[in-house]
């Protein structure tokens, strides 16, 4: 259910003008916003512990390393999908403003006048807090996969952990867009965004989708280098052919090339019902232009750029049925920004057989399992590091110690420049790429 735009308005225009009072506002904005986005409210505490895994102020128990404990509440959770950590700052002109004709006293501004570093500094350590809380939870409910963190009326962060470790809560979708500022509820996008937190998170996981999309381009891709070998053409001048065109549907899709050349000349030659000769020189004259560059490609209806490395010098393309050139089509239609450079290792584990593949060692292993141990081995340190230096930074910068700050964030990006990872059996680099995008 997606609500219309009156009601929209009326929530923004209603809590915009919410600041410096959490307990007070919280579970109504958060009741309010459940509505907006079309999920279910909160649950109403019973004795009934299944109505508990959703609900306000979820009990935890924080374990000391000395055996002692103390108790929390989590303002709002949701088993499998969220922990949210409410705070509530105020606009610093409106904190200022005389209160029903008085003196103009200041008003409380909660955790601090928004924008200003001492609220940005309280938002950090309320992801903190929030972590704290999702590492407290019972051992079967497992680590939420996103961490919500909400100034009532103002933004909501996105944190998340997909791995479901509870190690690596990272900006989400990005450190460009995490912060949602509460006018941008009025965009469905960011609704359903939104709700799909609160009702399949996992949906949302970039690398899930990444694999999907790339596992099914990567089998069409396979039936066609499975078939032109079978037709006695050499391993190394079909991954060579199928390397180009890999290489030419990234390049439309990110602008490499002119935006859908190389689909739509696939789709031209079908449409015009060309032979396989005929198809294979079309292609090979466009990798031809783009190993020399062109001021204008016939082949591609503009400009192309000279693509260096050597992939198209002298390129030769094989001649292809016409239900392979489909297969191409198909592949090419996908939007490559979403294709793994992993699919290198899963064509390869799709186009050789299984003995094949034993013999040659050349077994492609999943992101996921990737991340299972590069995770811990080298990003969960550096990001746990990054933590404290923003906290130390923000603090130091809050003090007015600015030249500390700097220096301090320097000495971290030296850390990160002089950072060298070695994989000895790299294979199709996957274990490398994935350290490296991570």
């Amino acid at each position: 259910m997606d609500i219309a735009g009156p009601d929209i308005d009326a929530f923004i225009e209603r809590w915009r003008a919410a600041g410096a009072n959490e307990r007070a506002n919280f579970q109504p904005f958060a009741a309010e916003l459940c509505d907006i986005l079309g999920v279910e409210r909160p649950n109403v505490r019973t004795p009934d512990p299944e109505f508990d895994d959703y609900g306000f102020e979820y009990p935890v128990t924080f374990a000391a390393p000395d055996g002692s404990t103390t108790q929390g509440r989590i303002d709002l959770y949701k088993r499998g999908c969220f922990v949210l950590e409410a705070k509530q700052g105020a606009d610093a002109e409106l904190a200022q403003l005389p209160l029903f004709g008085g003196s103009g006293r200041r008003r409380s501004s909660g955790i601090g006048d928004r924008g200003t570093e001492a609220w940005a500094l309280a938002m950090q350590r309320a992801k903190g807090q929030a972590e704290r809380y999702a590492k407290a939870l019972p051992v079967d409910h497992g680590w939420p996969p996103v961490l919500v963190v909400v100034d009532i009326g103002h933004v909501i962060e996105l944190y998340a952990d997909f791995s479901k470790t509870g190690k690596a809560y990272a900006h989400f979708p990005d450190t460009q867009s995490f912060r949602i500022p509460l006018e941008r509820l009025a965009e469905p996008a960011i609704r359903e965004r939104l709700a799909t937190i609160w009702t399949d998170p996992m949906a949302l996981d970039p690398a899930a989708h990444a694999e999907r999309v790339t596992k099914d381009v990567s089998q069409k891709l396979a039936v066609i280098a499975r078939a032109l070998e079978q037709a006695g053409h050499s391993p190394d001048s079909v991954a060579g052919f199928l390397m180009r065109c890999m290489f030419s549907m990234f390049a439309e899709d990110v602008g490499l090339l002119p935006k859908d050349c190389f689909s739509d000349l696939l789709k031209g030659l079908r449409d015009h019902d060309a032979s396989p000769q005929q198809t294979a020189a079309a292609l090979q004259r466009l990798w031809l232009d783009m190993d020399k560059g062109a001021e204008w490609s016939s082949d591609a209806h503009g400009p192309v750029l000279w693509f260096n490395g050597g992939l198209f010098e002298g390129a030769h393309a094989i001649p292809i049925e016409p239900h392979h050139r489909s297969l191409l089509i198909e592949a090419a239609d996908a939007d490559w920004r979403d294709v793994e450079p992993a699919i290198f290792g899963t064509f390869l584990e799709q186009a050789l057989d299984k003995r094949e593949r034993r013999k040659l060692g050349a077994e492609f292993t999943p992101r996921r399992w990737v991340e299972r141990l590069i995770m811990p081995a080298a990003v969960e340190p550096l990001r746990e590091r990054w933590t404290t230096v923003k906290t130390e930074v923000l603090t130091l910068d809050l003090r007015g110690e600015h030249k500390k700050a700097v220096t301090a964030v320097k000495a971290f990006h030296e850390e990160l420049c002089s950072l060298r990872i070695l994989d000895p059996a790299c294979g199709s680099g996957n274990f490398l790429y994935v350290t490296w995008s991570t």
